[in-house]
């Protein structure tokens, strides 16, 4: 069972912050709110910390992943979207129940320059989440070879970013850093789904077996209820933040509809990385 300790403040607690709890939503509304919350914190509003659920479960692509690397049948055949996000990092397979997924939104003037002291100062909640859970994750000690390119959780290891729990991979998270804002976003394991994410690439080359040695869920490792598990992460990054908890305006959720239709729910941008908003 998840514990009470909820987590501690971080230095940027005394700015103003929003908690928006987990919102199952489409794939491009989840990237199309990403963007919006980050316009708001960049004109002077509040900061956004969010857990969301992708709805229908949806294959993110990194910024830089080839769509000739995913299986698009199949996809359509198991009613998963493919939905291409900013960041960079190979492709996640965003499991209805078994994903749990969480962004961090703040101005860039407010956060180091550095993009590896981000990572650090950004994952802290994510840590006591899952210390909260009974599973002490934490960045990969050492470097792990990589076994599929094009996938996110299965390519090389970095100390720097990846979090791990007893050397499988826990979660993954991506920034995107643009002049006046910076986004992290992450993607926390609730139960791995090895047929699912593999069948979503092209001729993986590799079984079932050999990634659940290489990647692990929070349901592994105690009897936590993906419900407690997300409260967890929520309190934890509310503690982080300060946050009260928001909602999004009537102005944001018009602007992020805009975007989730005329960019993250285009073919332009998730097939050949075209922004047509651009």
């Amino acid at each position: 069972m998840a514990t009470d300790d909820a987590g501690t403040a971080g230095p940027l607690a005394d700015r103003e912050w929003r908690l928006v709890r987990e919102e199952s939503l489409p794939g491009p509304m989840c990237m199309a709110l990403d963007a919006v919350a980050a316009e708001t914190a960049a004109a002077g509003g509040p900061r956004t910390v969010r857990v969301y659920q992708w709805n229908p479960s949806t294959l993110s692509l990194g910024y830089r992943n080839d769509p000739a690397d995913i299986d698009w049948e199949y996809c359509d055949r198991e009613s998963i979207d493919v939905v291409r996000r900013p960041t960079g990092g190979g492709g996640i397979y965003h499991d209805t129940r078994g994903d749990i997924s969480y962004s961090t939104i703040a101005p860039a003037a407010e956060l180091p320059g550095d993009l590896m002291e981000t990572y650090e100062l950004l994952c802290r909640p994510l840590f006591d989440a899952c210390a909260a859970m009974g599973v002490s994750a934490g960045f990969a000690e050492e470097s792990y070879p990589e076994l599929y390119h094009p996938a996110c959780y299965l390519r090389e290891l970095h100390p720097a970013h990846d979090v791990v729990y007893r050397g499988r991979k826990l979660s993954g998270n991506a920034q995107y850093r643009r002049r006046d804002s910076v986004i992290q976003h992450g993607s926390l394991t609730y139960s791995a789904t090895p047929e699912r994410t593999l069948g979503c690439f092209v001729d993986p080359g590799l079984t079932p077996a050999e990634v659940r040695e290489r990647v692990t869920g929070i349901d592994e490792h105690g009897e936590v209820t993906r419900g407690e598990a997300v409260a967890a992460l929520e309190e934890a990054l509310a503690a982080w933040a300060g946050a009260e908890e928001g909602t999004w305006t009537d102005a944001e959720l018009e602007r992020a509809e805009e975007i989730a239709t005329g960019k993250f729910g285009s073919e332009a941008w998730n097939r050949d990385r075209v922004d047509p908003l651009d």
